[in-house]
């Protein structure tokens, strides 16, 4: 079907009339409020051979699509009707002065209980492109997501040809267990999780999986056509390189923000992370596999060696004939992974911060911590029979009880402090300097511990990998903000020979640090609240890699974070 405005698809009435749609007019221009209904259940799902019970939105999986325009207003009420906690996180939304409805569990909000409903209530400030939502409490994020799109006002067109057609793809990860009791056993371990029993491309594993030769995602293409994909990496703990059989990709977005056109075979996304690529059908009529695999930089480690297979099917093809295979690189190719990032740039030259007020080091990695525990064998399944944690200069967060901007807002005291350290307490070797003895002088110190910035503070973030146990790419995710990635490197970062990019870096809102290196990144904190900043490897956040940072409210008005909602949930 082709799209007759590039700002609103002409299939936008397909749309369940669940989707209500209701026009008003904000500050003397033409805006909508996008009304949507989530009811969070369970439904059962045959996959590998094996019928499990999974938890959806709407009993969709993936969820249902919210399409809207640049400056909307979105309202969605969710109901929880499972006997899970869960929140909805609008992933790369930056929430201004909306910090409440976030969604990552206690920190902007307690979670919406069992039988319980909560609505979320947001404007899309500025913002257009492709993100995504989840749900950002335990693991229940494998199965509750979907995309998020928003398209530029009516008139305004891309900054490229229209494509002929647009499709989402979301790359995910699937278990045949309960997510939430697999998170729950893993973190009584103490050891490392069990691989994913499959990748998926829209929800379907496709013919590499037993049972799963039917379930497959097709994408039908009109030959000499160009067609915009939006990808998505919704995964929980796998990045993943994503590819097309004999077709080149041309990068024209990246996390929300267009980028200058960048032409390559494959792409790896980080989890968390969106990237929108033109194709054009400019090959033999046929039938070409689409794949996603692993991308793993840590060594030791177990994981899904698998793809998932989805096709691309030209107009006139025949249906059962399988033109070409897609082929990925090594799941330990770091070249392949970062040739991409280093081509990425903003379209146009960008207002980059330039007289940093604030200037923090922060180290992330993994850490083993020693076993205190009466059953050991149980426990401390962790190398040398330790405890596997994560830190952020080498401090694991706990997550509260409490929803962490209400305790904020309300000045309610013992529930968090504003300590954390804006610099390592020792500088060493990073990448090179395991110590030998593991576990015992790789402790990490816990608590809930946050830093807290005046409004309107530019920032640097200089983010150092360690190699404790073993270095590896981590996926860092601000909320609230996104930031410009003005550097990054192997080793050790050093000052006096990093070189940055100031004048036409990337936008993004999750960056990879690479494999045994580091990434720089600068933003300015403008907007009032509490937000949360981690790995977005979900084991590496339940394990602590994760910490905080509150934004004060500023002077003028517009720059106070407003009375939190009256249906907030409770803990």
């Amino acid at each position: 079907m082709k799209m007759t405005n590039p700002a609103i698809p002409s299939f936008l009435h397909l749309i369940p009339l669940l989707f209500l749609l209701h026009v008003m007019t904000v500050a003397g221009r033409s805006s909508a409020t996008r009304f949507y209904h989530f009811k969070v259940q369970t439904m059962r799902l045959t996959r590998l051979c094996q019928t499990n019970e999974i938890v959806t939105i709407n009993g969709k999986f993936p969820g249902p699509a919210i399409r809207a325009q640049e400056d909307d207003r979105v309202i969605v009420t969710v109901t929880n009707r499972t006997p899970y906690n869960t929140t909805i996180h609008w992933h790369g939304v930056k929430q201004k002065l909306s910090c409440w409805y976030d969604g990552p569990s206690y920190i902007t909000q307690c979670p919406i209980q069992s039988g319980q409903s909560f609505t979320y209530n947001f404007t899309l400030t500025q913002q257009k492109g492709t993100f995504f939502w989840h749900a950002h409490v335990s693991w229940l994020r494998a199965t509750v997501y979907g995309s998020l799109v928003v398209y530029p006002k009516a008139g305004v067109p891309y900054p490229f040809k229209k494509p002929f057609m647009e499709n989402t793809i979301i790359l995910g990860e699937y278990w045949l267990k309960d997510v939430v009791q697999l998170q729950q056993h893993v973190l009584e371990s103490g050891g490392p999780p069990p691989p994913a029993d499959a990748f998926t491309i829209n929800g379907q594993p496709g013919p590499n999986y037993n049972c799963s030769s039917n379930d497959v995602y097709e994408i039908k293409i009109v030959p000499g056509k160009t067609y915009l994909l939006r990808l998505i990496n919704a995964g929980i703990n796998m990045e993943s390189f994503f590819t097309i059989a004999n077709h080149r990709f041309t990068i024209v977005e990246a996390d929300g923000e267009y980028t200058k056109p960048l032409t390559t075979e494959r792409v790896m996304l980080v989890p968390g992370q969106t990237m929108n690529v033109l194709v054009t059908a400019d090959q033999a009529i046929g039938k070409y596999s689409i794949a996603m695999g692993p991308y793993e930089s840590g060594k030791n480690i177990k994981f899904q060696n698998t793809s998932a297979i989805a096709y691309l099917q030209y107009l006139g093809a025949l249906p059962n004939t399988l033109t070409l295979p897609a082929k990925l690189p090594d799941f330990n190719d770091n070249l392949a992974a970062k040739n991409v990032m280093d081509g990425l740039r903003s379209l146009n030259t960008v207002d980059v911060p330039k007289d940093i007020e604030a200037n923090l080091f922060i180290t992330i990695g993994i850490n083993v911590n020693k076993c205190n525990s009466e059953n050991p064998k149980d426990k401390c399944q962790g190398p040398k029979n330790g405890r596997l944690a994560a830190s952020m200069n080498n401090i694991s967060f706990v997550e509260p009880k409490v929803s962490i901007l209400e305790a904020y807002y309300k000045k309610l005291d013992g529930y968090f402090t504003t300590d954390f350290p804006g610099v390592p307490e020792k500088f060493s070797d990073f990448v090179n300097g395991a110590p030998n003895n593991i576990p015992n002088d790789t402790q990490a110190a816990n608590g809930t511990r946050a830093i807290v910035f005046e409004y309107g503070t530019k920032i640097q973030l200089i983010f150092q990998n360690t190699g404790t146990l073993t270095t590896e790419n981590h996926p860092i995710h601000i909320h609230g903000h996104s930031f410009y990635v003005i550097g990054y490197g192997t080793g050790n970062y050093d000052q006096r020979t990093a070189q940055f990019n100031l004048e036409d870096p990337p936008y993004m809102n999750t960056i990879g640090v690479p494999v045994g290196g580091w990434a720089a990144i600068r933003f300015v904190a403008d907007n009032p609240g509490v937000w949360f900043l981690h790995c977005h490897i979900d084991i590496h956040q339940s394990w602590g890699l994760s910490t905080m940072f509150i934004v004060k409210n500023g002077k003028k008005e517009l720059e106070s974070l407003p009375q939190p909602p009256a249906d907030l949930p409770k803990c």
